[in-house]
């Protein structure tokens, strides 16, 4: 990880399609989360949390010096480690020993506040709690990423679009349309991000113009393109 006092700093995690991220604020503020399809597990100075997966943009209070450490998990991996379908905690901050019993989440508390590298203490708590994924999870992540549409998916998999509906709530915490579209503002903000303009953004991450591009960033995150590219950091 990056070794700056203050800042966002992220590693690929042991976990599958996971990162283990930290960040300590320099200035306290209003910290905006977009959405992105995952779940998090953060510590900081309030304890264990639990961050569901996010409909649209959350805004969260930081204190200048704070600090926090937390694995994120890949869109639909979640859920085999915390034992929760998604749905359950979507657009929630959930405290950790609501989900896994109090005295575990005590004791796990204890190494984190102590560790030197509270990244690794937390990855191999998760670790050890991974159950086997849904094995439908990454197939369907990555056939929405494709531009699959959603019929298309449930025929290709074998289920019922309402089906696969209920399978995307448990898995993902939402319907593959939302995910999708989840999926595309975060394609539309790494290409806005890395220079390239906004009507061409539109039409590579698949918007019907730059018009529907502008009116879904602000129907998902409350704010502008052009504020998010000029005038955000990382996500966490």
């Amino acid at each position: 990880m990056d070794t700056a006092e203050f800042g966002y700093a992220e590693r690929a995690s042991r976990l599958r399609g996971a990162v283990v991220w930290r960040h300590r604020a320099q200035e306290g503020g209003s910290k905006r989360i977009l959405p992105d399809g995952c779940m998090d597990v953060i510590h900081s100075p309030g304890g264990l949390i639990v961050a569901g997966p996010d409909t649209v943009a959350h805004l969260t209070g930081v204190p200048a010096g704070s600090r926090s450490v937390a694995v994120r998990f890949a869109p639909g991996q979640g859920p085999a480690v915390l034992g929760v379908a998604a749905h359950e905690v979507r657009d929630l901050r959930v405290p950790l020993d609501a989900l896994w019993p109090s005295d575990r989440v005590r004791r796990l508390t204890e190494r984190l506040d102590e560790a030197s590298d509270a990244g690794a203490v937390l990855e191999s708590a998760l670790l050890a709690a991974d159950r086997a994924p849904d094995p439908l999870a990454p197939r369907l992540l990555s056939r929405l990423r494709a531009g699959r549409t959603v019929a298309g998916i449930a025929a290709e998999v074998g289920l019922s679009e309402r089906q696969l509906h209920r399978r995307g709530l448990q898995l993902y915490g939402y319907g593959l349309k939302t995910l999708a579209r989840i999926l595309r503002l975060g394609t539309a903000l790494d290409l806005a991000r890395g220079g390239v303009a906004f009507a061409a953004v539109a039409v590579s991450s698949g918007y019907a113009d730059q018009a529907h591009l502008s009116r879904d960033v602000k129907a998902l995150t409350g704010v502008t393109m052009q504020e998010l590219v000029h005038g955000s950091g990382p996500r966490q």
